[in-house]
């Protein structure tokens, strides 16, 4: 259990930490490049400018995360929770976020380019200023979102 430890600046690049409790901990700039993180508790964790990329986040509890500026790119976040996180600038090109729930999750010019958004739910997310080249929303619900150019969808 390390709920609310400090562990900023730590190397974790391939750690087996599925299923741990980590929530209100600090990954500040923390590398967790090809973490494995399925179904671990990291609600209020903050990840500011923390490397996750390639990560598996499948089913994770990333509610209310601080993700700010985390390098996100080619990690599964497939039906993960990211209700109320904050994802500015981050970098989650080529990530898997299908049905993942975003709920008022802050995007604000996060790179989302090529990501697979299907199914997610987005309602009430703020995206101003996201880049979306490619990104894949088939099926994802966008009710109340502010899109990259400020209208509400």
């Amino acid at each position: 259990d390390l709920n609310g430890a400090d562990l900023d600046g730590v190397n974790l690049s391939d750690a087996k930490l599925s299923g741990a409790n980590l929530a209100r901990a600090n990954l500040s700039a923390a590398n967790l490049s090809s973490a494995q993180l399925r179904v671990a508790n990291l609600s209020r964790t903050n990840f500011h400018a923390a490397n996750l990329k390639g990560a598996i986040l499948t089913k994770a509890d990333l509610c209310e995360a601080n993700l700010s500026q985390a390098d996100l790119s080619n990690a599964d976040l497939s039906q993960a929770d990211l209700t109320g996180a904050k994802l500015n600038m981050a970098n989650l090109s080529n990530a898997d976020l299908s049905q993942a729930c975003l709920r008022q999750a802050y995007l604000w010019a996060a790179n989302l380019n090529v990501a697979q958004l299907r199914g997610a739910d987005l309602r009430r997310a703020s995206l101003r200023g996201a880049y979306l080249e490619g990104a894949d929303w088939h099926l994802a619900i966008l009710t109340g979102a502010t899109m990259p150019d400020g209208t509400l969808h």
